[in-house]
């Protein structure tokens, strides 16, 4: 394993629409968007137990504009992207930390409703 990645996969639903981040200075589209990944497992007594994780994506340029235009809350979507690691002080002087997916690449995965279909 010689080289060094940052990349993360995942496969989820959109919690809600995509919404705008303000326009970058070169008026590049940036959007960001919540996704759901779930987690199913056992417990001791045997019952199947499901957590929700929650990921925070943004997306810039044409990708954004896609997602933006076909994505809405519930859309089955899988991401592939990067983490990306964000400090900042909030309105009270509070210093914050964040993590972002950076979408590299993504794809639709609901099907398309019959009277849609070519």
């Amino acid at each position: 394993m010689n080289q060094v990645q940052n990349s993360v996969t995942l496969i989820g639903n959109l919690g809600k629409d995509p919404q705008p981040i303000n326009t970058q200075k070169d008026d590049t589209t940036m959007i960001s968007f919540s996704l759901a990944t779930n987690e199913v497992y056992n417990n001791k007594q045997g019952e199947k137990v499901t957590t929700t994780q929650w990921h925070r994506c943004v997306a810039f340029g044409k990708k954004a504009e896609v997602i933006k235009q076909y994505a809405q809350k519930g859309s089955k979507m899988a991401v592939q992207g990067s983490l990306r690691y964000t400090r900042y002080t909030d309105k009270e002087g509070v210093e914050r930390f964040s993590v972002d997916i950076t979408v590299n690449d993504f794809a639709f995965l609901d099907s398309k409703p019959e009277a849609q279909s070519a």
